[in-house]
């Protein structure tokens, strides 16, 4: 999937992007080589650090129209190289969502994708596998029911790992590589003392990994009855009695240089930390990609990065350059 065009376009974002960093002042060359694309808002569940699960965002609720998702990839297709099919929202609630899957990966595009594995019935479980998906992540944040639905709102324990086992069947039944099977558990206090029963968890499934992930946690001033008590699954210390990021903020950004965000309706944002779609670069509907992509908007937004990180508000909850993986 790494032809020699997407292999130099990516070069050309990390020079770019290191000369930025060196002179403290914007370079950029190249096309971003990962995009993240936005199936839909819906969710099924009502995840409390979640505005999907929230319903609080101020953007419209809809689902991506597949002739303008076709239309986008192919006029990013010489430079992408890796595809997520997923922002907010549960993406298998799109009707068509397999099929935005196969189209990428027809254009030699590596996919993944995001999910609560509500939906993973026999038929999409088995259409999920031929679609060509590279990657699954499947969230899970419990190995029993009480657990699960803490935090996973409205959710069913027992389904998930239906779903799941409906994946590996028939990745083995067609005999297929893809996709890497993925079970993430955010660590919360309600939790905690789970971690190693879904690492259990895996190993009996079989699945290709478990990740043990730290939580982005929204309203700091309720996080005491969300963090972990073991520092080293939390994004967050307690500095005079008060919840904060442990990550510094430095004023540099690689996701700011190599990456982007559409919407389901076609607005361009900078990352997976803009939810609410408040630093809108451009709306496909009435531009290219390539045009968005070189606009003032853009540039503007890497100057704030480089000048100061921390003055721009989505960046203050942001863990790039920290870890966020505990295993």
């Amino acid at each position: 999937m790494l032809t020699l065009g997407r292999i130099w376009n990516i070069f050309l974002l990390w020079i770019s992007y290191r000369l930025s960093l060196l002179f403290r002042s914007v370079i950029h060359w190249g096309k971003p080589f990962a995009l993240s694309f936005e199936p839909t808002t819906s969710c099924n569940l009502r995840c409390p650090e979640c505005p999907s699960g929230l319903r609080s965002f101020s953007r419209p609720t809809g689902m991506l129209d597949h002739t303008f998702y076709k239309k986008v990839i192919d006029q990013c297709r010489s430079h992408l190289s890796y595809l997520i099919l997923y922002f907010q929202g549960e993406p298998y609630l799109h009707p068509g969502f397999t099929n935005l899957i196969q189209y990428a990966n027809q254009k030699g595009i590596y996919t993944a994708t995001s999910t609560n594995a509500h939906f993973l019935n026999d038929d999409l479980a088995r259409e999920t596998i031929i679609s060509g998906l590279k990657k699954i992540i499947i969230s899970i944040d419990g190995t029993d029911q009480d657990t699960y639905e803490k935090y996973r709102i409205g959710g069913d324990y027992e389904k998930v790992v239906a779903g799941i086992r409906r994946l590996l069947y028939w990745k083995h039944k067609l005999n297929r590589r893809n996709p890497r099977i993925i079970l993430q558990f955010l660590v919360f206090s309600s939790n905690q003392h789970q971690i190693q029963e879904i690492k259990k968890l895996g190993r009996a499934l079989k699945v290709d990994a478990v990740h043990i992930k730290t939580a982005q946690i929204y309203n700091l001033e309720n996080a005491s009855t969300l963090v972990p008590d073991n520092g080293k699954f939390s994004r967050y210390k307690k500095v005079n009695g008060k919840y904060k990021i442990k990550n510094k903020l430095k004023n540099q950004c690689w996701r700011s240089w190599s990456s982007s965000v559409i919407t389901w309706d076609g607005k361009v944002v900078p990352c997976c930390f803009d939810k609410d779609a408040h630093y809108v670069f451009g709306d496909l509907n009435v531009s290219s990609f390539s045009e968005i992509w070189s606009n003032i908007e853009v540039s503007g937004f890497r100057a704030k990065i480089l000048d100061s990180r921390s003055n721009v508000d989505i960046c203050r909850n942001c863990t790039e350059g920290s870890k966020v993986f505990a295993n």
